[in-house]
């Protein structure tokens, strides 16, 4: 089955609809997928199938034969069954941040009364880590976990558990993995009525959430339509913030977009204070941690439609910036670590990484919903800690002290050689196989007479243009916050760096922006490495004069360079080391796209960005139609590569749709 799962509300669970050719799990819905602390697995194909008896012919009305309607809707999945006389319509839709409700409606269609009897089945997957085991309770059914440690594989401390919470009273009798549920009485339905039965489905982590599920779901069961209606109205919400004035086709691309940042939101859990976005429910690395400049990401486009989720996104990475009193790595105060997680490594955690950070674009982010929300209070907040950050990046990672910065790793025990520095360095870029580090050798920062850092012997022209982008966003916040020596001083800064990218990292003879090392000699002199789309972004940030943007924009819009079948790719179609299906030597990955149009825009070619943007909707697979958003994509044809429902592609194509189309 190609499953998309649906969740809502920050839970970490998920549910999906069975496709044409899956007749036998008409009536359930696929799952739950429900995350391991960090890895998405599922517990079962169905777990609550809904089966009807006729008492008079004592047979089951078979729902595997029944005439299926079955959608995702903004909000909620849907299934509608008519057979013999009967239609059967269960929604689902998520009511907190660990529930969801579920409803079914059986409507009589034939002119006769007819009295049906209503269980439910289900049978766990076996052979998984879980090793799970069930018990009935006062009409539920609840699932336990064991306590395994599998770091890379599977994690759960024991007390996880899955409930199942019916409206009304049943039985359940359970076999080894498999259960059924039976209601009591039976329901009697008169020709052209409907009854309605309720039930909740919850996945909790710890005890003390397990004790007050049951709880909630009384509520919940006692007053289901205050809560669909609650459900309801906030996505309407959600669809309005989004909505343009006029209907087209990238409409729908639109709220696949919110659909795709929605169904990645996880709340609060294990060690992860606020609601943040991991980068994919549906891929294993990705299920369970959120990376800093997914977040920044991520938040810029959930501020178009909920900008209180947002602000929970940009402090979940800050509760874990380091200070000056950390007792291991003081030298680092003011770093975002790469990934958090639901377990720290002092709790067996493998994904969590602090040895390297992730490219400076939290003060945009922050600047962004300030700009949506005029919460000076949230600026306030916010200020010190990416002042903090910003300072960091130039006493760790400025190996000249020239006011240039470079990509570096921590001084950590997994950064234990070179070879291991560049790998942090490159992921510190988010470009991880970038050809551009490919001959990257290591320089060690030193401060106050002690290593605080390794610096590569080149200086990016991204990160120094974020990091020019970040003075300019933190003058404004001073302006607002009135903390004029800072806004003069951020200015001041933001000239100087400006001006070096603009003469030391711009290349007369090729019309573009390149890295360059230490000595000041681009790239494409220095070690040969030709044109990739992080040089677009000084035009991003307005650094560029005119002259130079103009020239970069014949680079981009060249059919031999960047201007492939799906626009902007990572690197030059003319460099030796393009590859269409590599990570970061090919592939076009949305975010960077976004950066490049904007930057087009930014500098008077809006026509040019709007046929760039149209491109990528419309030759991306399944942009417009009705498959997952991809982490990237092959320039030469368009194709769906890696990661899907990918939750930094969602606000890039949210943001071109709002923007341009």
């Amino acid at each position: 089955m190609d499953i998309t799962p649906f969740a809502d509300r920050g839970t970490w669970h998920g549910y999906a609809l069975p496709g044409k050719d899956d007749t036998e799990y008409y009536g359930a819905f696929i799952g739950p997928l429900y995350i391991a602390q960090e890895y998405a697995w599922f517990l079962s194909k169905g777990f609550v199938k809904i089966s009807v008896i006729d008492k008079k012919s004592r047979t089951e009305i078979s729902l595997n034969e029944a005439d299926a309607k079955i959608a995702s809707y903004p909000g909620f999945l849907r299934q509608v069954l008519s057979v013999d006389g009967l239609t059967v319509t269960l929604d689902l839709r998520f009511v907190t941040d660990r529930t969801a409700l579920v409803t079914a409606t059986i409507r009589n269609d034939r002119e006769n009364q007819r009295t049906l009897s209503i269980e439910w089945s289900g049978r766990l997957l076996e052979n998984q880590y879980n090793a799970p085991s069930l018990s009935p309770h006062k009409d539920s059914i609840w699932v336990h976990f064991d306590r395994v440690r599998e770091t890379w594989a599977y994690m759960t401390s024991g007390e996880e558990l899955f409930q199942v919470n019916h409206s009304r009273p049943t039985t359940t009798e359970v076999d080894g993995g498999s259960y059924t549920t039976t209601l009591n009485p039976a329901i009697t339905i008169s020709p052209g009525d409907e009854e309605r039965l309720v039930w909740t489905e919850s996945f909790t982590f710890t005890d003390v959430r397990a004790r007050k599920e049951p709880e909630q779901a009384k509520e919940i069961l006692k007053r289901p339509d205050e809560y669909i209606k609650s459900a309801s109205s906030r996505w309407n919400q959600y669809l309005s913030a989004i909505a343009k004035s006029s209907t087209s086709d990238y409409e729908e691309v639109g709220i696949k977009c919110l659909e795709t940042l929605i169904g990645n939101w996880r709340s609060p859990a294990g060690a992860i204070q606020h609601d943040g976005m991991t980068p994919s429910i549906s891929y294993k690395w990705f299920a369970g941690g959120f990376w800093a400049w997914d977040i920044w990401k991520q938040a810029v486009g959930t501020t178009q439609f909920a900008p209180e989720l947002a602000k929970q996104l940009i402090r979940s990475m800050f509760d874990y910036q380091v200070t000056h009193s950390s007792d291991t790595r003081p030298q680092d105060a003011g770093m975002i670590p790469d990934l958090i997680a639901y377990n720290t490594p002092d709790n067996g955690g493998g994904n969590w990484n602090e040895r390297n950070s992730k490219p400076p674009l939290a003060a945009w982010a922050v600047w962004e919903i300030y700009r949506h929300t005029s919460d000076s209070d949230f600026l306030e907040e916010l200020y010190p800690l990416l002042v903090a950050y910003h300072d960091w990046w130039y006493r760790t990672r400025d190996h000249d002290d020239n006011g240039i910065a470079e990509y570096d790793a921590t001084v950590h025990s997994t950064n234990d050689s070179d070879e291991a520095i560049v790998t942090a360095a490159a992921w510190e870029s988010g470009m991880d196989n970038a050809p551009r580090f490919d001959d990257s050798s290591v320089l060690k920062n030193c401060y106050d007479g002690n290593i605080v850092g390794y610096s590569l012997n080149q200086e990016s022209i991204d990160l120094n243009s974020y990091l020019y982008d970040e003075k300019k966003y933190l003058a404004k916040m001073a302006n607002e916050i009135g903390k004029e020596a800072d806004e003069k001083r951020y200015l001041c800064e933001a000239k100087s760096v400006g001006e070096y990218i603009r003469t030391h990292m711009f290349h007369e003879e090729t019309g573009f922006f390149y890295d360059i090392d230490t000595e000041q000699r681009p790239f494409i002199e220095a070690r040969g490495v030709g044109r990739a789309i992080h040089g677009v972004i000084p035009l991003w940030t307005g650094i560029a004069t005119q002259a130079q943007a103009d020239s970069v924009v014949k680079t981009l819009t060249k059919e031999s360079e960047f201007n492939t079948y799906l626009p902007l790719p990572t690197v030059s179609r003319s460099i030796p080391d393009f590859d269409p299906e590599s990570y970061w030597r090919g592939n076009v990955w949305l975010d960077q796209a976004k950066f490049a149009i904007e930057g087009l825009a930014r500098y008077g070619y809006d026509t040019t960005a709007t046929k760039f943007t149209k491109k990528l909707f419309q030759h991306g697979d399944g942009i417009m139609g009705n498959a997952p958003i991809h982490e990237n994509y092959n320039p030469l044809t368009g194709e769906r590569l890696n990661a899907p429902n990918f939750s930094w592609s969602a606000p890039s194509l949210l943001t071109l749709y709002q923007d341009f189309l």
